[in-house]
């Protein structure tokens, strides 16, 4: 049986419970959990040979909720209209139809552009600049504004175009400044060389599901396949692609992101209020908090077939956990990461794993035992 190590507040010990049930069932355990409750922190357990409560993770798409945060700062500024069109930020973008879609839009996932013909090399796809270049004149795979589906591979070279229009500065360097170092988060968007030796590298699924996920998979040519640049010759191998230090060095905002599950509850509890001892007050103020937290796109996803699948860029939380709140916002990771605030009950969320999850993409099983685990012991 795997050991547990960590703590957790008074009134928290059915999450140790429920933690330390989930890793005795893994076959290869070798995870984090952290959460906070109105600012502080209740909950910071870990579990799997090798890890610790500061290793870091690979965290894929958990990075998409660093880069709304910063957009949401910069609409907050008066620097970003969610009402404009991200031609009048990104002229180049309006090539191929693309000249009327809003910066809100996109943000919501109805550009079409989730991908480009023939697939994106691993250089594009690790460095955003780049990307967005390639990006700015590809068609899009459906008629802008008319559906979404979920930019799984570029939504952040795309907001992050935006903001470096208005800003002269990358997304990765605003999330910097704004973001990470202010409230000392152990999350990056771009891992410095000197925090290298705290990288756990990501593993695959364990043989026994490999063929399970093969059957699984979507056809290369379907939206979901483009996507996922399974169209590209050779398809993206998401295990190696983290695994490069030229990706977390470089941070793209997509798929790159590299932290632990301390780092990102405690973003998700700074985009909510105070963090106990920090000494600021939330990222977001209420109204701009409360424009990115309602549902934006409704119906199914064209990419995953998701129901209702966002709110404002981020991910629609109660959708996958209904014990939340309408308004609990969040991003899942690809190996199984789930983090999220929750407005109602004030609890920030964080899991993070080194195995990828089978059918992890929305975030692994046990989230739904743990998160419900902390909504009740925070409702206590």
């Amino acid at each position: 049986m795997a050991r547990v190590h960590g703590t957790v507040a008074e009134g928290f010990e059915g999450v140790l419970e429920e933690f330390a049930a989930v890793a005795a069932v893994e076959e290869d355990p070798g995870a984090q959990l952290a959460a906070y409750v109105h600012g502080r922190k209740v909950v910071d357990l870990w579990a799997g040979e090798g890890i610790s409560g500061d290793s870091l993770h690979a965290l894929y798409s958990s990075g998409k909720g660093a880069a709304y945060l910063v957009v949401a700062l910069l609409v907050q500024d008066g620097l970003i209209d969610l009402d404009r069109p991200v031609a009048r930020y990104w002229p180049e973008f309006a090539a191929a139809g693309k000249d009327r879609l809003t910066v809100r839009d996109l943000l919501a996932h109805r550009a079409g552009l989730i991908g480009a013909d023939g697939g994106l090399t691993t250089a594009e796809l690790a460095d955003d600049r780049v990307l967005a270049r390639r990006l700015a004149g590809e068609r899009p795979f459906w008629e802008p504004g008319t559906g979404y589906g979920y930019h799984a591979f570029v939504i952040g070279a795309l907001a992050g175009e935006v903001v470096r229009r208005v800003t002269g500065r990358t997304l990765q360097e605003v999330y910097e400044e704004r973001v990470r170092a202010p409230h000392g988060l152990d999350f990056y968007l771009g891992l410095p060389e000197e925090q290298e030796a705290r990288y756990v590298p990501v593993r695959p699924l364990l043989p026994r599901e490999q063929a399970s996920a093969a059957s699984m998979g979507p056809a290369p040519d379907s939206l979901m396949g483009i996507a996922f640049n399974l169209h590209a010759t050779p398809p993206t191998d998401l295990v190696a692609f983290a695994n490069a230090r030229e990706v977390r060095a470089l941070g793209p905002a997509s798929v790159g992101s590299v932290g632990n599950a301390r780092g990102l509850a405690r973003m998700y509890a700074a985009a909510l209020g105070e963090v106990a001892g920090a000494g600021r007050g939330p990222l977001l103020k209420p109204d701009v908090l409360a424009e990115f937290t309602r549902p934006t796109s409704s119906g199914l996803d064209l990419v995953t077939g998701e129901r209702d699948h966002f709110l404002l860029g981020f991910e629609a939380q109660a959708r996958r956990y209904p014990f939340l709140g309408a308004d609990a916002f969040g991003h899942s990771g690809a190996v199984g990461a789930q983090s999220f605030a929750d407005p109602a009950s004030g609890v920030a969320y964080a899991y993070t794993r080194r195995r990828f999850a089978l059918g992890g993409g929305a975030g692994a099983a046990e989230n739904v035992r743990l998160a419900a685990a902390v909504i009740a012991a925070a409702a206590r």
